[in-house]
């Protein structure tokens, strides 16, 4: 258990090395292990068996469910949620007879980022922020910012809103979140803005 720990629960099966750093407010239930480089943010949950390598970054509210494995080069801004057992790799071509540790290559989640479960997101991507990975997705490539992608290899299938909506264009390239009344404008380039002010405050 790391000394002067902030106020956070951890379950007693749980297993914090020295050295990590948890935030106030932090959840983390049965079976997990968090290594010592590892820095978790405020009010994050940790479900059931969820592994957290060194120099794993998570920021405030960040949601893993049950069986994730984080590994060293995984970084999610705040409000991430990742689904249960997707998968993680920090090096694009193991062999158990070759040390590849200089290797790793990081992977980077945007703010809001949604994974669904059982999904792999290979290393060395970077998800946008509010980008939407469907379930059983094979991530290869970075992911646009607001994009919903799925399927092996993932591909954008079309556009997601801050509250996770899919998004429906007029003839100008504008759309509204049904829920937030959001207003989002599609670019000739292919990206999505946000046009709402204050929006991702």
């Amino acid at each position: 258990m790391p000394k002067n720990a902030p106020e956070y629960f951890a379950h007693p099966t749980a297993v914090l090395d020295e050295g990590c750093r948890i935030g106030a407010g932090t959840r983390i239930w049965h079976f997990c292990h968090v290594s010592a480089g590892a820095e978790i943010g405020e009010e994050c949950t940790l479900g059931q068996n969820v592994f957290v390598a060194d120099d794993v970054r998570l920021g405030r509210n960040v949601k893993v469910q049950n069986n994730v494995s984080l590994y060293t080069g995984v970084e999610c801004a705040d409000d991430v949620f990742i689904g249960p057992s997707a998968v993680f790799t920090n090096v694009i071509n193991p062999r158990a007879a070759v040390v590849r540790r200089h290797e790793y290559q990081p992977t980077k989640l945007g703010r809001g980022v949604s994974i669904g479960a059982n999904a792999t997101i290979v290393c060395g991507v970077n998800l946008g922020e509010y980008a939407f990975v469907g379930a059983g997705a094979v991530v290869t490539k970075d992911v646009p910012a607001y994009a919903l992608v799925y399927g092996n290899p993932a591909k954008r299938r079309g556009w997601m809103s801050r509250l996770g909506h899919t998004l429906q264009f007029d003839a100008h390239g504008y759309a509204s979140c049904p829920e937030s009344g959001e207003v989002y404008s599609l670019g000739r380039t292919g990206t999505l803005t946000c046009i709402t002010p204050d929006s991702n405050a």
